[in-house]
């Protein structure tokens, strides 16, 4: 189809004379407007000044709201030094990278702190992956566990194959709990394939996966897990995180891809979610999946596929009714909060009470989480680890009102991580001032991330949030090489994070897993002189042996401290069971009170500070409303090796 060129005829003369005769009368109006119009404000400027009364007062001043003055922070001197290499550390992540860009291997790993031969010290525990069984050089040597025994002076041995734990899976992290209650801490480890569960037997360990039936679909991509008597019987159950349905035939169809890059890690919005898993522990060393009858099934109501994508578990009490909750780190949709019915259901309230969406109402690439009383009072606070260029989220509660609000931006954490892509975050009191700090181990998925966002590394600095409390300026301040040392801030791309007294000292080291790389053990140095109280519980008769679920308080001078006893923090990671109390220059401990997790209440008067206690529960059952007993008649003689700072509860 042709056209025909537009054409425009030239205007005639008398047109344009025309128009000038328009104009001229058009701005001969105009003038004659404006004159009449100052005229007018003329009469009516003066009308207002001759009625004007002499005794009028000048207009008030409005007063303008003033910024709040920036308070100047005295920041302790905490510092950490990498110890990893002399401590015997010699492990080394193997994520399986041999250029297809899988996306399982960008998220491990993970490292467990726990005492696995009961002599007192905290050993430690990494997990990792392996080649693929399709590499071209399949792994030979592997170590997808390794076993580190604790000398109590924080020199590691390699006791692995000595234990029974050489293994070779993807392994993604470890949940500790003793499910038999025989005394010895038992191992759940999670992975791309089928899970792996161990009991054990006097420090060896033995493969009791199959009989339990905690071993999952071999097709299955499990993350997060973590131990808890939900239904109060005295046994542990398991909570076990499930992440996207995943296979390397459907990662590699996607065809993921950046500019100028080339094959690129998938995003998990482009998978499938799953639905995550509850085992009920019967008693006889077998488990039964009760997830759908109890709630832990959530569904898009409309197309019924499953919506989470679990990443990071924690077990707490969100609302204090004595029953224990879990609050579900979901990646890139809603996070969930299981509300537990008395054992009976659980109820996932996510979105009322506050926690499943961002400030913004958007879902985060949510991450490792953790709880804690931040502000030493009733009020709960879950800190999330989010992706790039979303700031960590802190949800706190209204006092013990389970409804939350994200105060990370006025806390300080905010603003701070929103460039880091957290992966674990954990709370722990790092100066002993008794007030809990914030580490966060953070690390990208592209080593090429740079080439596209030029606010982005593939290695990135861990991050340490001080606790100022909440009356200052900011609540959380963040720390740098000035206050914690260079060691540890340097680059990492880290996945895992936990805590433990490694070396006996009473303060908390803390240990970051790399992904593709060796991790890194920083021994904390703190010479502050602060004050401490370490309490390890033991659970009998109605509770489990590991007092999992049990609140514990501890009052000294004008400050009340909260801790809870958990497993699984942080990312695919847990830290050490014991429960440290910072107290600062304070020098003793009024009362300590222990809500058990069979609802029985002890009071205990003062301990010696700068130790480590062992408590055991009252082996019978005492009602919360009965007087409490003293404490020569409900604590037994108890005997724990360790280091000079450890003693028993005696009579």
């Amino acid at each position: 189809m042709t056209t025909e060129p537009l054409t425009v005829d030239p205007p005639d003369q008398e047109d344009i004379q025309n128009d000038e005769v328009i104009g001229r009368a058009f701005r001969r109006s105009l003038i004659l407007v404006a004159v009449v119009l100052l005229a007018g404000l003329g009469i009516w400027g003066g009308s207002r000044l001759l009625d004007k009364p002499e005794d009028e007062q000048p207009p008030t001043e409005i007063a303008l709201p003033q910024p709040r003055k920036a308070e100047t922070f005295e920041l302790p001197h905490i510092p950490l030094t990498d110890i990893t290499q002399v401590s015997g550390i010699d492990w080394t992540h193997v994520s399986g990278m041999e250029g297809e860009k899988l996306l399982p291997e960008t998220m491990g790993g993970g490292v467990a702190v726990f005492d696995y031969d009961r002599d007192g010290d905290q050993d430690l525990l990494f997990v990792g992956g392996t080649t693929w069984p399709w590499a071209e050089a399949p792994n030979a040597n592997p170590r997808s566990l390794c076993l580190y025994q604790n000398d109590g002076r924080a020199q590691f041995q390699d006791v692995t194959r000595s234990v029974g734990l050489e293994l070779n899976f993807y392994g993604m992290g470890p949940a500790i709990g003793d499910f038999d209650n025989d005394g010895w801490p038992d191992l759940f480890l999670t992975a791309v394939g089928k899970n792996h569960l161990f009991r054990n037997r006097e420090g060896t360990f033995v493969d009791v996966t199959e009989s339990a039936g905690v071993a999952g679909l071999d097709t299955a991509w499990s993350t997060g897990s973590t131990w808890l008597d939900y239904d109060r019987d005295g046994r542990l159950d398991l909570f076990v995180c499930d992440y996207v349905l995943w296979a390397r035939d459907l990662d590699l169809s996607l065809n993921f891809s950046l500019t100028g890059i080339g094959r690129a890690y998938g995003q998990p919005t482009s998978f499938t979610g799953t639905h995550s898993h509850l085992f009920h522990n019967e008693g006889d060393g077998r488990f039964t999946d009760v997830s759908k009858q109890m709630g832990i099934e959530v569904a898009n109501l409309n197309t019924q596929v499953p919506v989470g994508k679990g990443l990071g578990v924690a077990a707490v009490d969100v609302d204090h009714d004595g029953w224990t909750d879990l609050i579900v780190a979901n990646d890139t949709v809603q996070n969930f909060l299981f509300m537990n019915q008395e054992g009976k259901a659980f109820e996932e309230s996510g979105v009322p009470i506050g926690i499943a969406l961002d400030r913004s109402g958007n879902a985060t690439g949510a991450m490792g989480l953790d709880c804690c009383y931040l502000r030493n009072d009733e009020s709960l606070a879950i800190a999330i680890g989010n992706f790039a260029n979303e700031q960590s989220s802190l949800y706190v509660s209204r006092g013990p009102d389970p409804q939350f609000s994200d105060l990370a931006m006025s806390s300080g954490l905010g603003p701070v991580s929103r460039l880091s892509l957290t992966f674990g975050m954990f709370f722990a009191d790092l100066d002993l001032d008794s007030r809990q700090d914030i580490v966060c181990s953070n690390g990208h998925l592209e080593a090429e991330i740079s080439k596209v966002q030029a606010t982005q590394q593939y290695a990135q600095p861990p991050q340490y949030f001080w606790n100022a409390g909440s009356k200052g300026s900011s609540e959380l301040v963040a720390l740098t090489a000035d206050q914690v040392g260079s060691e540890a801030v340097e680059r990492m791309v880290a996945r895992g994070a936990a805590y433990g007294d490694i070396d006996g000292d009473g303060d908390i080291d803390i240990i970051l897993v790399a992904n593709s790389g060796p991790p890194k053990l920083l021994r904390n140095d703190q010479q502050l002189g602060h004050h401490w109280i370490r309490l390890k519980l033991e659970g009998s008769g109605a509770s489990n042996r590991d007092a999992l679920g049990a609140l514990v308080i501890v009052r000294s001078g004008d400050v009340t401290q909260r801790r809870i006893v958990t497993t699984t923090r942080s990312y695919l990671s847990q830290c050490e069971p014991t429960l440290t109390f910072g107290l600062g220059t304070r020098t003793d401990v009024e009362e300590i009170i222990i809500h058990w997790p069979d609802g029985q209440r002890q009071t205990l008067p003062g301990l010696e500070i700068d130790q480590t206690h062992l408590i055991k529960q009252p082996g019978e059952a005492v009602s919360s409303n009965d007087p409490v007993k003293p404490l020569h008649q409900t604590l037994q003689r108890t005997y724990w090796a360790g280091g000079s700072n450890v003693s028993p509860i005696a009579m």
